[in-house]
């Protein structure tokens, strides 16, 4: 995974993307400390990686020796 600070990113962008579309991962870093600020990923590796919504739909959940009062559920 190559890094790139934002300033290398603007002036550079055109042979980056095309580096992204071979399958590239890119972080985008930002000031003297290199803060990473961004990931550039091709998008089949975005669209693969979906979130599963539902899992626990159809599994019966309980929770054991769980007590609470009114109050630490509300916080006071």
């Amino acid at each position: 995974m190559k890094s790139f600070p934002v300033g290398e990113f603007k002036a550079c962008f055109s042979d980056i993307m095309e580096q992204v579309r071979a399958g590239e991962e890119i972080i985008i870093t930002y000031g003297k400390k290199k803060e990473k600020l961004a990931v550039i990923i091709p998008y089949a590796a975005y669209k693969g990686k979906g979130i599963k919504l539902g899992l626990l739909k159809d599994k019966p959940l309980t929770f054991k020796n769980f007590e609470m009062t009114e109050d630490e559920f509300l916080g006071l």
